[in-house]
């Protein structure tokens, strides 16, 4: 991720050599601050609280989490108990319980007093691994934006994506956003409708921050926006992420994933999904067997933002005791996917094309 024309990613450890550093996305926009993680209650807090978000992320910090748990104790039933606490965090995101069981493989049958440098080993080659698999996302994504910008000769490519799967969701690249920095990059003239993203606001907080530091032309729509961009020919394709892939090409991703899909069949606009192989869930042959995380009502009935003082306040904007629901996440049906990006390359959305990809999965499937 560019921020001011300095790279960086969103997690890392700290000076210290063992306190991990993460950016508080909660206080995006409005505030960049990065804030340090010394424990697994830390760590725990971090996804549940959502300082950090995004299926890759949430891997990545649930990794380092078990390092940070197991500097004070290294035992198994301390290993068992901080891997049972950090996949209690949140339930839709597969990378959270791939990550974990990485982190316990690689440590369980050594001796304890070489886990932790262990620990902090796999972690880093998890995280390592996601940016590398984002960047490939790019590569393999480029081709579709090059195809589209030879079409539209000089004028730009207009992507639609829904929420953050940027390079704040991931450790680098991001996913859906990752073949528009490679097309930016590559001189493809690119430009990206940003859904605001209702509720928590991620893409008009997150997509658009990081966009509009990496120089990338966008425009933040309401999220109802859409179909009617659609209908009127000024949307290219859509890109966006995924928190959990069923074995089958059903894909969860933020809520209203799904109505930008139906928007996108019904007006011939293609959709892609972009995700690493980490996202891939083989023993789900059915996307609606994804559990969905229901979130607390205030995110629907409060909002945050700058006031012209510059202070940043949170307020009531819904009736005054009404009760609100909160669906974090739709399922999107792999009829309604054009198809599936990964760092192998882009397949259908289905059991076949998932499996020309990832034969070494034959079996798994659920």
């Amino acid at each position: 991720m560019k921020l001011d024309g300095k790279h960086m990613r969103t997690i890392w450890v700290g000076e210290d050599g063992w306190s991990v550093e993460i950016i508080d996305q909660t206080k995006l926009p409005h505030v960049f601050e990065t804030t340090p993680l010394r424990s697994v209650d830390d760590a725990a807090r971090a996804i549940r609280d959502m300082l950090v978000r995004g299926a890759p992320l949430i891997g990545g910090t649930a990794a380092y989490g078990i390092c940070l748990a197991l500097r004070g104790d290294p035992s198994d039933e301390n290993l068992e108990a901080a891997s049972r606490q950090l996949n209690a965090t949140r339930p839709t995101a597969v990378n959270l319980k791939w990550a974990l069981d990485e982190m316990t493989h690689a440590v369980r049958n050594l001796p304890r007093e070489d886990r932790v440098a262990a620990a902090y080993a796999r972690a880093a080659e998890i995280c390592d691994d996601d940016a590398e698999c984002c960047r490939m996302i790019g590569v393999h994504g480029l081709e579709i934006m090059k195809e589209h910008g030879k079409r539209k000769m000089d004028e730009p490519v207009n992507v639609l994506t829904h929420c953050n799967a940027g390079s704040l969701a991931t450790i680098d690249w991001g996913t859906a956003t990752s073949p528009v920095y490679h097309a930016h990059e590559a001189g493809v003239p690119v430009h990206v409708w940003v859904d605001e993203t209702r509720p928590r606001n991620q893409g008009a907080a997150l997509t658009a921050y990081e966009l509009g530091h990496h120089g990338v032309p966008h425009t933040i729509i309401a999220d109802n926006a859409g179909g009617h961009l659609m209908q009127r020919g000024q949307v290219d394709l859509c890109i966006v992420g995924t928190d959990r892939t069923a074995a089958n090409g059903d894909v969860a991703n933020k809520i209203g994933t799904y109505l930008k899909a139906l928007a996108a069949h019904d007006n011939d606009v293609p959709f892609y999904v972009a995700l690493p192989h980490s996202t891939i869930d083989w023993s789900l042959d059915d996307g609606f067997e994804i559990p969905i995380e229901e979130r607390g009502a205030e995110e629907v009935t409060q909002m945050t933002g700058r006031l012209a003082d510059g202070a940043v306040v949170t307020v009531d904007i819904a009736a005054p005791g009404s009760p609100a629901g909160n669906p974090a996440f739709d399922v999107t049906p792999a009829r309604l996917v054009s198809g599936l990006i990964t760092e192998r390359g882009i397949c259908r959305a289905s059991a076949e094309g998932l499996l020309e990809l990832y034969p070494e999965r034959a079996g798994d499937e659920a």
